[in-house]
C-alpha cells in the first residue's frame, strides 16, 4: 500500500477540506449533541469547522490526503480558534444543552491548554468510507514532525472516546476529561515534543 501524500490546503480548497471534516466528524459524540437534527449539523458544521480552526488555512497549516479523503486543521503557536464566534454560533444554533453548558465547555478545553507557546489540532478527521487506511496517522505525523524539530508541545482535545488510543500511539498522553451536566466526555490531550 503506497503511503498518501500529505498537500497544503489553498484557500480555495477550503471548502473541499471542510467538506472532508463534515463528513468526519457526522456521528462524533461532542458535534452531534451540539447539532442533534441532521440538517442543523449539516447546515452548520462548516461555520463551526471554520470558527474552530479555519486559522489554518491563512497559516498553511490545513492538511488533507487522497481527495479529500481526511483532513487536519492545525493551528501554530500563539494562533488561537475565533472563541468568540464558536460561542456565538453555539448560541443562534446549537442545542438547547449546548447553549447552556457550551461557554462552561470552551473555559474547561482552554483552561488544559499549555501555558508555553503549542500547535494546537482542534480538528482531524477522515470520511468514513475510507477508515482504516492510514490516513489519520499520516496526517497527523505530517505535523508533530516539526513539533519535535522546533521542540513544542502538541494539544487536542479528542471529542470521541474510540480515538484516544490512536492519539495515544502517537504520543500523546490524556490529561483528564471534560464534562458539563448531558454533555458527552472531551478528552484533553498533550503530547511533548520527542527527541529525533
Amino acid at each position: 500500500m503506497t503511503i498518501p501524500i500529505v498537500k497544503t490546503a489553498i484557500e480555495s480548497e477550503e471548502v473541499s477540506v471542510i467538506d472532508a471534516l463534515k463528513l468526519a466528524f457526522v456521528a462524533d459524540p461532542a458535534t452531534r449533541w451540539v447539532w442533534p437534527n441532521p440538517q442543523k449539523y449539516l447546515s452548520n458544521f462548516s461555520r463551526f469547522a471554520k470558527a474552530f480552526g479555519g486559522k489554518a488555512f491563512a497559516c498553511q497549516t490545513a492538511h488533507y490526503v487522497g481527495n479529500y479523503s481526511g483532513a487536519a486543521l492545525w493551528l501554530p503557536p500563539n494562533v488561537h480558534p475565533d472563541v468568540d464566534l464558536l460561542t456565538a454560533l453555539l448560541q443562534i444554533s446549537g442545542s438547547e444543552e449546548a447553549r447552556k453548558d457550551g461557554p462552561e465547555i470552551f473555559e474547561k478545553m482552554n483552561s488544559y491548554h499549555p501555558n508555553e507557546p503549542h500547535w494546537y489540532l482542534p480538528l482531524l478527521g477522515v470520511d468514513p468510507l475510507h477508515h482504516g487506511k492510514g490516513f489519520g496517522s499520516v496526517l497527523i505525523k505530517y505535523t508533530i514532525v516539526t513539533c519535535d524539530q522546533d521542540n513544542k508541545f502538541a494539544y487536542l482535545e479528542s471529542s470521541n472516546p474510540k480515538n484516544i488510543p490512536f492519539y495515544e500511539r502517537h504520543g500523546f498522553e490524556l490529561l483528564g476529561t471534560i464534562q458539563v451536566n448531558t454533555s458527552p466526555p472531551i478528552f484533553p490531550m498533550l503530547r511533548k515534543p520527542q527527541k529525533l
